[in-house]
C-alpha cells in the first residue's frame, strides 16, 4: 500500500553514489526533503527529470529542501550517471528494493525488470511527515514540480 500525506515517512539508510550511508531521518529538524524515485539510470526520461532538478537546484535550496534521487540501480551505476550528467545532489541506491516497497512505489512484475521504482515524488517536512505524495503509473510522465514547489513554500 502506498504512503499517504500526513503519515510519517518510512525511514531508511541507503548507500549513496559515493558509497556513503544516507539516512532519511538525519535531515529531521534541519531540512525538508524532496525524495524523487526514478525507474532506471541513464534512461531518457529519468535523465531529463534529474537534469531539470540539477538546473533548478537553487529553487529547492532556497526553500530549505534537500533533494535525494533514488533508483534501484547500483551505487556504481549511479556514480557514473551522476558524473556524466553533472548531477549536483545526492543519489541513493535502493538496490534491494526495500524502500520502493515501503513507499508503495514499485512496478512489481508489471515492468520488464522486477521491482523497479515507479517515478514518484515525495516532500517530507522537517519533522519527518509526508506533505506531498505523487506516485505515477506511467514511467514517461514527470512529477508536477509546480505542486512540489508550492508544498515546500507552504512549509517555510
Amino acid at each position: 500500500m502506498a504512503v499517504q500525506v500526513g503519515q510519517e515517512a518510512p525511514d531508511f539508510t541507503l548507500k549513496s553514489s559515493d558509497m556513503e550511508d544516507v539516512t532519511l531521518s538525519s535531515f529531521r529538524g534541519d531540512k525538508n526533503v524532496v525524495l524523487l524515485f526514478v525507474p532506471l539510470a541513464f534512461t531518457g526520461v529519468c535523465t531529463q527529470e534529474l537534469c531539470s532538478v540539477r538546473d533548478n537546484l537553487n529553487n529547492y535550496s532556497n526553500l530549505d529542501a534537500e533533494v535525494l534521487g533514488l533508483s534501484v540501480d547500483s551505487p556504481f551505476s549511479q556514480k557514473e550517471w551522476k558524473e556524466k550528467e553533472g548531477l549536483n545532489f545526492t543519489l541513493v541506491s535502493d538496490f534491494n528494493r526495500d524502500v520502493v516497497q515501503a513507499y508503495g512505489a514499485s512496478y512489481g512484475d508489471s515492468f520488464p525488470f522486477h521491482g523497479v521504482a515507479k517515478r514518484s515524488a515525495f516532500v517530507i517536512d522537517k519533522s519527518g511527515v509526508l506533505q506531498y505524495v505523487e506516485i505515477l503509473d506511467k514511467a514517461t510522465d514527470l512529477p508536477n514540480f509546480d505542486n512540489i514547489s508550492e508544498t515546500l513554500q507552504g512549509l517555510k
